[in-house]
């Protein structure tokens, strides 16, 4: 069977697409069996540069600078392309416009397995951008879902514990209790499931080990990209 080519848009960071990377080719190797993995090609970008533009919200520009990257994995023979952070997906529509190839986005599949789950308020834990800047909670309102986000001190732990800590490689005990604590509260407030937003929580928690339903957006994402590749689904290019 000729697989189809998954192209990933990394570095974002590289914690993370290592991550997509082990759990793309494990998925194949557990579906095909012998020595079977994947076709991949992986762009991975300078993440300190992403961050610059990040930070001086120069999205535009983050945009122009993925769309090339899709465009050269196009070029390179990809049949599609993941943004393999959800931050990044603020500018995904973007990203999608610049190759004929379908984006698989990580917000779609993520609702789609909640929905599936018959989940209707979750917490969503992720980076500043993911958590206010609206685009994530937009997107899964398309789908019927209400996301619910900490307070502005739990948006800043987590997002402090993303980018001081998991994108650099460190994993804090001290850091999974906090997290595990704004879980509780939300719970408390209602919520029903807890979405791990950001490809480098599952460095930290386990979902299968949380005060309520966890949906792990990275593990979610990369069982897309393998069920594209094997043919089993297909995804229709955004307009």
């Amino acid at each position: 069977m000729e697989m189809r080519k998954i192209g990933l848009i990394g570095g974002m960071s590289f914690e993370s697409s290592v991550v997509y990377y082990r759990m793309v080719n494990e998925a194949i190797r557990e579906r095909l069996g012998a020595l079977h993995s994947a076709e991949v090609l992986l762009h991975s970008v300078d993440f300190q540069s992403i961050v610059d533009l990040q930070k001086a919200g120069r999205w535009d520009d983050a945009a122009r600078r993925l769309a090339d990257v899709a465009r050269g994995l196009k070029a390179a023979g990809a049949d599609c392309v993941l943004i393999c952070t959800n931050t990044m997906h603020l500018i995904a529509d973007a990203v999608q416009a610049a190759v004929d190839i379908p984006l698989i986005n990580i917000i779609d599949e993520t609702a789609a397995r909640l929905k599936a789950a018959g989940i209707r308020k979750p917490l969503l834990l992720a980076t500043r951008y993911t958590m206010e800047h609206g685009f994530y909670a937009e997107r899964m309102k398309s789908h019927g879902i209400e996301v619910m986000v900490p307070d502005a001190d739990g948006r800043t732990l987590t997002h402090n514990v993303i980018f001081d800590e998991l994108c650099a490689g460190k994993v804090l005990g001290t850091s999974r209790r906090a997290l595990v604590d704004l879980i509780d509260k939300a719970e408390a407030e209602g919520a029903d499931a807890v979405i791990l937003g950001c490809t480098e929580i599952c460095l930290i928690l386990d979902p299968k080990a949380l005060p309520l339903p966890g949906f792990d957006s990275t593990a979610i994402h990369a069982d897309a990209a393998v069920e594209f590749a094997l043919g089993l689904q297909d995804f229709r290019r955004a307009a």
